[in-house]
């Protein structure tokens, strides 16, 4: 995904955070092992051609053979409907994992579409059942990441049936602040590679509402949007108007 180095240090980018560990581990997990674990792991590892926009990672129904981890680009899951319709369930960057929704079935519960070129690093899950039976912290590792994901997943379901159309938005975007921020990008100018009617869908908003609100926050000076790239330039008064802090308390950095 086309992410703009953090402003504060603009010597410093994701390949450079990602530099003392070379390997595909490093490369492609949010997994913190040991040297000689992480070996063991790389050797199941598969590294994918460049995936072109609009292509699948796998549908909805086909049999689950193995979990991802985006290298870089960026994806998006889905489901579809009784009703024949598309809902976007969540949207995946580098350094994070994908299929692991499916580890208790036999099938996967959703598709996973790719929104630009993207690389990934496929898993064999019967392969890496194995190893992680056979590594403790390979398996704590795991046990994270579905934490993690069960937790947004809960985060998600508060954000849908309680905030407002303003406060999912900028909820939306301070979301994608942190995640960026952990992985060693800007935390407040990256490039949106889902389009507004994605947006949309993901924050059970119509597209226009979504776009009246990105136009409304750039009039208040809360964000600048040029195209797909967007910047971030009053954080703090996101979070307010996000619902996460209010006017009368300390904001914490």
């Amino acid at each position: 995904m086309a992410v703009k180095p953090s402003t504060q240090d603009k010597s410093r980018t994701f390949s450079d955070v990602q530099s003392q560990n070379s390997g595909l581990v490093s490369l492609c997990l949010p997994f913190t092992l040991e040297s000689q674990d992480a070996a063991q792991l790389e050797r199941i590892i598969e590294q994918s051609p460049p995936l072109k926009k609009g292509g699948h990672l796998f549908h909805q129904g086909e049999p689950f053979t193995a979990i991802y981890a985006v290298r870089a680009g960026s994806i998006k899951t889905y489901t579809v409907t009784n009703a024949g319709e598309e809902q976007i369930t969540g949207f995946y960057f580098p350094g994070e994992m994908i299929g692991l929704s499916a580890i208790d079935t036999d099938d996967y519960p959703i598709s996973a579409k790719v929104l630009e070129t993207t690389t990934v690093c496929e898993i064999p899950y019967d392969s890496f059942e194995q190893l992680s039976n056979r590594l403790p912290s390979l398996k704590a590792e795991l046990i994270k990441c579905m934490g993690k994901e069960l937790r947004e997943e809960q985060q998600m379901m508060l954000l849908l049936s309680k905030k407002t159309a303003e406060e999912r938005v900028a909820t939306f975007l301070l979301k994608l602040s942190d995640r960026f921020k952990r992985r060693g990008y800007s935390a407040s100018l990256f490039r949106l590679s889902m389009s507004r009617n994605e947006i949309g869908n993901y924050l059970g908003l119509a597209v226009e509402t979504v776009s009246r609100i990105f136009s409304r926050f750039q009039k208040q000076q809360l964000i600048q949007v040029e195209g797909k790239e967007v910047e971030l330039l009053d954080l703090d008064e996101l979070r307010i108007v996000s619902g996460e802090a209010r006017h009368d308390e300390p904001l914490i950095p």
